[in-house]
């Protein structure tokens, strides 16, 4: 058996027209054709197709020997059914042509049904007449009447009346849904299902029921056959022109041929016409009938079933191969918050894959995260990073059913996502409840615009660390999105949600990009009170950014709103004046407790070095960028984190001589074992004043005191320096690094440690 290889350049994996021209192709070669293990894949941007059949012999059976699935749709009412001669109905109902036999039995099965009702519909208005209770009838003759009134009642509401078309759809699909058998049965299972309640519901793949608005599928369907094929010759040859628009189909080869004025709908955007779709103010849509015909048979193999999704946000509901809810996430996303029809994912794959293994991996379509079902885009990028190479499929497209051009839905192409390991992926599952939580309330019609955005950025940057490389900038930029959003939960937008759940340690590696916003965001994110044996944190600094309860799960709230809390002193405004107040109000605390200390520890590892804390008062640090990466950080689980979670910077220089002194005297433990220098709370009061001068005069007291012999007698420094200096003091440092600095102070007393 000799195999031909054909290169079809007209199927590409977008637009989506397309995407199922190349499956319908695949479909009617196997099913229609002695080649039933013909077999398909994605390559260079196209579809490879695997045959017995020659190129001629493959234009030959679509031309000659292709028999139409019958897609007929009677519950609409663009179909063609419920108008006397309809110009694309009729045509196939009256042909002869062995290849429309399948066509014609899917319309005579629509219209046993339609003929029952419309026969019912006939008798209720013949006996509507006689049904109404009038003047000198008797009480048994009431009775009667007004029980056949209320019988009419009810069969009028199943009757087929054009002012309650919509209402009647789903009671017009129950009978099709029980009598129909043979390939129109392939349609209705593709276009419709019934769910668990009774009610109809529609994959958003073939719009509401094969139609969008008022362009009908079917119908469409049916004009294009007769663009191409004569429906009146007893053997349904095909026109002159169907030869030269099946070579641009299938192999895109030039033609001037392409149908003006036809519709697609929602499959090809690009070919639709419109405003600005011309060199002109407009133009015209140009359709191939051999795209649209072929679309339709491929789209039967993304069958619907009804599902109920077993998580908390979801319902029963029509189940589409790989549909998900849509979100406005990733490239190309911003705008379709609101598109109610969701998003669906196309898988491209690489192997050689018959008609039957196709048919079997789209129906096992599952994408899902242990026991939860995937359903928005971000769960499908998470599911996708742990799902690697199974079944061969290489990548995704993304299509999104979007409004455009008033009512119209389009499928937009938005983007595209391979398919691999991702190993850091996992580190998302600690943000996705929140996630969650946060689109529901962005998505409410009353959340204010700063929330929608804040969102949207959180989501961007999630998609992007899931779909792209484990570079350190992509998880640091999850993080300064979560900030942000903190950031607007602190002044009482969203704090429904909560505040950002607890952080695998992980993220510290995951996001470390080595520079000094990183590390010094670490020595501040981890800071706290104290760190037990246990490295367990006790009175972290989260509770100068947050209202939160103990514990730091939740947020004090009072009256529906969040709690006044005195320790909240972070406003995210100024990161200066916030880090100078975290000091201030951290001394304050200490000396409620009776301690003249400043209690300020990192954790192991995370302390800021001196080159770094140099870099900070010489202005050369982004110290909005710490503060933000700072809040996220506040949120990590340190007590499980190994030591030196971050690369410290061993270098020179160190910080001014002056701020050292400053330093010294506010130190969380003392210095040495018989060296204690006790904090003087005017030191921190004159440096957030601007007094540099009175600042280090008090510290040098404190030293001299201490028995340390300071290098220096005074110094100066302008009001926003003085202000740097108490903001640097946020920072904690180690007992190795405080001693080092008093080394350098007094060289005779103290041996090097450094």
């Amino acid at each position: 058996m000799t195999l031909h290889l054909h290169h079809l350049a007209g199927c590409t994996p977008a637009p989506l027209a397309y995407y199922l021209k190349a499956l319908g192709i695949l479909r009617v070669l196997a099913e229609q054709t002695p080649d039933s293990q013909a077999r398909g894949w994605w390559q260079d941007e196209h579809f490879c197709l695997l045959s017995t059949l020659e190129r001629a012999e493959l234009e030959r059976f679509l031309l000659t020997g292709y028999a139409p699935t019958a897609f007929v749709s009677p519950w609409n009412k663009g179909s063609g059914f419920y108008r006397q001669d309809d110009p694309a109905l009729d045509p196939i109902e009256r042909s002869t042509a062995a290849r429309f036999a399948p066509f014609r039995a899917g319309i005579a099965a629509a219209r046993g049904p339609l003929a029952q009702i419309a026969a019912a519909d006939a008798a209720i208005r013949q006996l509507k007449t006689t049904t109404k209770v009038k003047k000198g009838m008797s009480d048994a003759e009431k009775r009667t009447a007004r029980a056949r009134e209320s019988d009419l009642e009810h069969k009028r509401e199943l009757a087929l009346a054009e002012k309650n078309f919509k209402a009647l759809k789903a009671e017009l699909f129950t009978p099709f849904l029980r009598s129909w058998r043979g390939p129109h049965r392939r349609w209705l299972d593709a276009a419709m299902v019934l769910l668990d309640d009774g009610r109809a519901a529609w994959p958003s793949l073939l719009g509401t029921g094969g139609c969008d608005g008022r362009l009908d599928f079917t119908n469409n369907a049916m004009q294009r056959l007769g663009d191409l094929f004569d429906l009146a010759a007893p053997d349904g040859r095909c026109k002159p022109a169907a030869t030269e628009l099946l070579a641009h189909s299938l192999w895109d080869t030039p033609t001037d041929g392409l149908l003006c004025g036809a519709a697609i709908g929602q499959f090809l955007p690009g070919g639709a016409g419109g405003a600005n779709s011309s060199s002109g103010p407009g133009g015209d849509s140009l359709v191939n009938p051999w795209d649209f015909i072929l679309m339709l048979e491929g789209a039967l193999l993304f069958s619907a079933r009804s599902t109920r999704r077993l998580d908390p946000f979801a319902t029963s509901r029509a189940s589409a191969p790989f549909a998900v809810r849509a979100h406005a996430a990733g490239h190309g996303t911003r705008g379709h918050e609101k598109a109610d029809r969701g998003e669906q994912w196309m898988p491209l794959w690489s192997n050689p894959t018959s008609l039957a293994d196709l048919e079997a991996m789209i129906g096992e379509a599952r994408l899902q995260l242990g026991r939860q079902v995937a359903h928005r885009p971000i769960d499908v990028a998470r599911a996708l990073s742990r799902l690697g190479a199974t079944r061969g499929i290489t990548a995704f497209n993304r299509f999104g059913y979007l409004e455009r051009n008033g009512q119209s839905k389009i499928a937009v192409p938005l983007g595209r996502l391979g398919v691999y390991s991702r190993p850091r992926a996992h580190l998302i599952d600690d943000l996705a409840p929140w996630i969650d939580r946060l689109q529901r309330l962005a998505r409410d019609q009353h959340a204010p615009r700063r929330l929608v955005l804040a969102e949207g950025g959180l989501a961007d940057a999630v998609f992007a660390a899931l779909t792209h490389d484990d570079a350190p900038p992509r998880w640091q930029a999850v993080l300064l999105a979560a900030g942000s959003v903190e950031a607007l939960q602190a002044s009482g937008t969203a704090f429904k949600a909560g505040p950002l759940p607890p952080l695998a340690p992980e993220w510290i590696v995951a996001a470390d990009d080595g520079t000094v916003e990183w590390r010094l965001a670490c020595a501040l994110g981890s800071a706290a009170a104290s760190y037990d044996a246990t490295r367990r944190p006790h009175d972290p600094v989260r509770h100068h950014w947050l209202p939160l309860q103990p514990g730091g799960r939740r947020f004090l709230e009072q009256d529906k709103h969040l709690r006044r809390d005195s320790r909240v002193v972070m406003m995210g405004r100024d990161p200066v004046a916030d880090f100078g107040a975290l000091v201030q109000r951290r001394v304050i605390e200490a000396a409620q407790h009776g301690q003249r200390r400043l209690p300020l520890v990192s954790a192991r590892g995370c302390d800021a070095h001196p080159a770094d804390l140099a870099a900070l008062l010489a202005g050369e640090v982004d110290l909005e960028r710490v503060s933000i990466l700072a809040r996220s950080l506040m949120a990590v689980r340190w007590e499980r984190c190994a030591s030196a979670p971050c690369a410290q910077a061993r270098r020179d220089p160190w910080p001014d001589e002056a701020w050292i002194a400053v330093r010294l005297c506010c130190l969380p433990w003392p210095l040495e074992t018989q060296r204690s220098i006790p904090v003087d709370e005017g030191t921190i009061r004159r440096l957030l004043a601007g007094d540099a001068a009175g600042a280090v005069a008090l510290a040098l007291r404190r030293l001299r005191s201490a028995g340390l012999r300071p290098p220096l007698r005074a110094a100066f420094a302008d009001a926003a320096t003085a202000k740097r200096w108490a903001a640097a003091l946020a920072f904690p440092v180690s007992q190795r690094c405080a001693r080092a600095m008093a080394q350098r102070f007094d060289p005779q007393q103290h041996k090097e440690l450094t």
